[in-house]
């Protein structure tokens, strides 16, 4: 929960998803020495925003946007 609530105050990056949504995300070391891409997808058309899902994954080129 610490990790997600650090990803929702503080994204490295968000990203535009399908349906409005938005992911925050951020390149995160999960104590093992890989670095996983933490994603949390957040529908921000209510108040308060609601997460839909949050994962790991280690696919980060997939997602990660180059500015």
């Amino acid at each position: 929960m610490e990790l997600l609530e650090s990803v929702l105050k503080h994204p490295q990056q968000i990203a535009s998803e399908r349906g409005g949504k938005k992911a925050y995300q951020s390149k995160l070391d999960f104590e093992s020495g890989k670095i996983f891409l933490l994603r949390a997808i957040i529908d921000d058309s209510v108040d308060p925003p609601v997460v839909v899902t949050a994962y790991r994954t280690s696919k980060i080129n997939k997602y990660w946007r180059e500015k």
